[in-house]
């Protein structure tokens, strides 16, 4: 079988892939974190959710560019839930 021809992703593509995909690794911890302490299981549940159907949904709208303003917006709307998800916990242990 003959390999598809892809174009090569540009160095911004790739940073954004990567973030992308770190944000939705960490999102997969806590979720394993929340389902083994039992705790925020809901917020861990939705965040991987809305991560699945926010990143395909801004890569088909951006016919497969990473470094679209639709996908650079999801992740850093995900930057910002670790931000809350990061004051939460310090809110929890003061």
């Amino acid at each position: 079988m003959a390999e598809p021809d892809l174009p090569t992703l540009t160095g911004e593509q790739k940073r954004w892939a990567f973030a992308a995909a770190a944000l939705f690794l960490l999102a997969i911890g806590f979720l394993g974190f929340a389902l083994n302490a039992k705790v925020m299981v809901v917020f861990a549940v939705g965040w991987v959710a809305l991560q699945i159907f926010g990143f395909s949904g801004a890569l088909r709208m951006a016919k497969g560019d990473f470094a679209s303003p639709l996908f650079k917006s999801q992740v850093m709307l995900h930057v910002v839930a670790v931000g809350l998800l990061v004051a939460v916990i310090i809110r929890a242990f003061k």
